[in-house]
């Protein structure tokens, strides 16, 4: 009989087994099984039993395995599909890899570690070319740029699954490097709006979106460690461009400080051009709305996407707003500059590590846990600080708290997806981000000027929101797996 390249089914595998399985698009296409699993073996973990022998006729460990086979059972393995998707494809590191790895981590230093840097831009605005502006229209820049940089998801997600990260690189080194050329000869509102808030930062987001797939393509087992390791690369973006902008400004003026940033991130880009590439090869597919849509019919991705949303409504206000109030309650400009560059510094660690926990504990183990820590530090310790050290604690803390989010949220999509789905799966998640980055900001500095200048109101704000976004964390993994706590997922 010939072959269909279809797993063989032990006969033990009863019919309802079967309809599930071939409903789960994730487990047909190289995903992974959204019903309880972890991905680090295999696609496919029912965890149901030999009625003969007692074995698991899907092991979940090399160990477990060689016990059932001294049983004499049979064991099902993956079988081989074409394209590529099938774990075995995976190289999991190897010199082509881990140099996409450090191509994406230079994307990542100038495109999400410009966007870490903001809080520098909202202090600078306010105190020279837009004094006559109050705090929440002025941050509506930086919220442009928050907003543009995952806008672009659903247009260059699909333009990756159809083409490859080639041309998304070459589009988004052109014009992140032209906005930021254009804001170098800004003076007035708009100008900025448009320069670094919409033309800078779109480029920024096909740069994201393009290093974010290619990576997802080379790694199955070690994936949450290698989208952190070059996750890094926006935190230390974020230590190093806040301090190159603060310290250049007063020494060769605005205008000269932004041009050098654009030739640096140039030079970092050509690299970036040279080695991020797909394993893939791209297949060309109509334009479809439903491709957007329909993952949301999976409980799963549509409460990861909400969750998403709500966390994401506070990630961002320390980052735009810890120096001003730091240096409300009495900290020195000289000290208050290098707040961003340690928050940014603290995330490094908090890109890498828990990443590489999530392989073990599972990603969304992992990403519950720093969510409900970063909500904590923000009520327990940002709230009621008021003098030098607890601020400096708190941005270490939450450095390393919030930083899980960048590299574990692709890591979460493809845990849940089709591997060949997951630029537009991307773009739909991140369009959820955005418009939690566009309106999280400016309500907080509405809530500042409800506040009479005080900051207590965006802080509460800031931590429900965190609190609100972990809790429908919970739930998306109670789906998948119940309230099993000790599964790894």
């Amino acid at each position: 009989m010939a072959s269909d390249n279809r797993p063989s089914t032990p006969s033990t595998m009863t019919g309802s087994t079967m309809m599930e399985r071939n409903k789960n698009p994730a487990s047909r296409d190289g995903g992974v099984d959204t019903t309880c699993n972890s991905d680090d073996v295999s696609l496919e973990k029912f965890g149901s039993q030999n009625k003969e022998t007692g074995a698991n006729i899907f092991p979940e460990s090399a160990a477990e395995a060689e016990a059932d086979l001294e049983k004499g059972a049979v064991v099902s393995q993956p079988a081989a599909k074409p394209g590529g998707v099938n774990p075995a494809d995976f190289p999991d590191g190897g010199l082509e890899a881990w140099l996409v790895v450090a191509g994406g981590w230079c994307a990542m230093f100038v495109s999400f570690g410009w966007i870490n840097c903001i809080g520098v831009f909202q202090d600078y605005y306010e105190k020279t070319y837009l004094s006559q502006y109050s705090s929440s229209t002025i941050s509506w820049i930086p919220s442009m740029e928050v907003f543009m940089m995952f806008l672009g998801g659903p247009v260059f997600g699909k333009v990756f699954d159809n083409y490859g990260p080639r041309w998304l690189l070459l589009f988004g080194t052109f014009f992140h490097v032209f906005g930021l050329m254009m804001a170098s000869l800004s003076t007035q509102y708009y100008q900025f709006i448009l320069s670094q808030g919409v033309v800078s930062a779109c480029g920024a987001s096909a740069i994201f979106f393009a290093v974010m797939g290619s990576c997802g393509t080379w790694f199955f087992k070690n994936r949450a460690a290698a989208f952190g390791v070059m996750a890094s690369g926006s935190s230390m973006g974020g230590v190093i461009l806040p301090i190159f902008v603060s310290k250049l400004i007063p020494q060769i003026g605005f205008p000269w400080t932004m041009r050098a940033a654009a030739f640096m991130i140039l030079g970092l880009l050509m690299f970036s051009n040279l080695f991020v590439k797909s394993r893939l090869t791209p297949i060309v597919k109509k334009i479809d709305i439903m491709d957007y849509i329909r993952p949301l019919q999976e409980p799963a991705f549509m409460f990861t996407c909400i969750a998403s949303f709500l966390f994401f409504f506070g990630t961002f206000l320390p980052f735009n707003y810890v120096i001003l109030q730091a240096q409300k309650n009495g900290m020195s400009t000289d000290l208050s500059i290098y707040l961003i560059s340690i928050l940014n510094a603290a995330s490094i660690f908090g890109r890498i590590l828990p990443g590489i926990a999530a392989d073990r504990l599972g990603r969304f183990n992992t990403m519950i846990t720093t969510c409900a820590f970063s909500a904590i530090i923000v009520l327990a310790l940002w709230l009621p600080s008021s003098s030098n050290a607890p601020i400096i604690v708190f941005c270490v803390l939450y450095g390393f708290s919030s930083g899980a989010f960048v590299s574990m949220g692709p890591a979460l999509l493809a845990q849940i997806s089709p591997i060949r789905e997951l630029g537009v799966r991307c773009g739909t998640f991140f369009l959820f981000v955005a418009v939690g980055g566009l309106t999280g900001n400016p309500i907080g500095g509405a809530l500042i000027s409800r506040d009479n200048g005080g900051f207590t109101y965006l802080q509460v704000f800031c931590g429900v929101t965190m609190v609100a976004g972990t809790a429908v964390y919970v739930v998306a993994r109670w789906i998948q797996c119940g309230f099993n706590l000790k599964k790894v997922i």
